[in-house]
């Protein structure tokens, strides 16, 4: 497979996972928030660890994504379980979780893979955001991490993993970003205190911070198409990240290999936050 740059993707070849993936989340239960398409960042993580034995549940936000989301689970086999949740409702948050504990007995593992802002706050200067739409982007794209785990954590009794899906805007500014950028930054710092707090639970949490990739939620950045172009020109690696990269991170945070890391950003963005000038 060839990318932007011409560079060629170590491992995308069509020999197959080695075996020892196939069975590294065997008999693990986990739940993936904002599986939209097959093109998201959370389906990619969804393939991963179904691919490493997980059992999976799904949320979906209305009615009206049910089928898409039934259609991607359908194809991975396997007993999944669907349920729709708002994350700004806490009834349905609460429903799920509940439908979770009486489906798969325990949580292993959960995937937040959520960012929602109004279009004019990201068209327009971050000086120009309206208070609504600041809250708005806040409670879904961060406070939700707090909820969720809240509501989680009683069902992860032999300790699991939380990860949930950042982007580089939360730490220096990114053209267009804007107040998407300060909510990755909440939800940053939410991680590292969600982490102390759980600890003791033996429940990690931690953060994927992916560089720019062409999905159905990064086409709301006005120039998303010049960030890919840039990260392609910039990054060590010359290219960008693929969405199955992620998938792979997030198959590690969720296994017992990164068993004593907590409370960390971890960077899968072919070393793009590592340059400077």
């Amino acid at each position: 497979m060839k990318t932007e740059a011409g560079a060629r993707v170590p491992g995308d070849s069509q020999i197959g996972r080695p075996s020892h993936l196939l069975t590294m989340l065997e008999n693990k239960n986990g739940i993936i928030f904002g599986v939209a398409n097959k093109r998201s960042i959370a389906w990619a993580c969804a393939q991963a660890l179904a691919g490493a034995g997980a059992r999976l549940a799904f949320t979906y936000q209305t009615e009206r994504l049910r089928e898409n989301v039934e259609g991607l689970a359908a194809t991975l086999g396997g007993d999944t379980l669907l349920s729709q949740c708002d994350v700004q409702k806490p009834e349905e948050v609460e429903a799920t979780f509940r439908a979770v504990g009486e489906r798969f007995g325990r949580l292993d593992f959960l995937i937040h893979s959520l960012a929602y802002a109004p279009r004019e706050a990201l068209e327009n200067e971050f000086v120009q955001t309206t208070r609504e739409a600041f809250a708005t982007a806040l409670d879904i794209s961060a406070y939700s991490l707090a909820a969720l785990a809240r509501s989680a954590s009683p069902l992860m009794s032999d300790g699991g993993s939380i990860v949930s899906m950042t982007y580089y805007g939360a730490e220096k500014v990114v053209s267009g970003y804007n107040v998407m950028g300060v909510a990755k930054s909440a939800l940053e710092a939410s991680t590292r205190y969600l982490a102390a707090d759980l600890g003791r639970l033996g429940i990690r949490v931690n953060a994927i911070s992916a560089g720019p990739i062409n999905t159905l939620a990064a086409r709301g950045v006005a120039n998303l198409s010049t960030m890919l172009k840039h990260h392609a020109e910039h990054s060590p690696l010359r290219r960008n990240v693929e969405a199955r990269e992620v998938g792979g991170a997030a198959l590690f945070l969720c296994s017992d290999l990164s068993s004593a890391i907590t409370g960390e950003v971890v960077h899968v963005d072919c070393g793009y936050n590592i340059m400077g000038i």
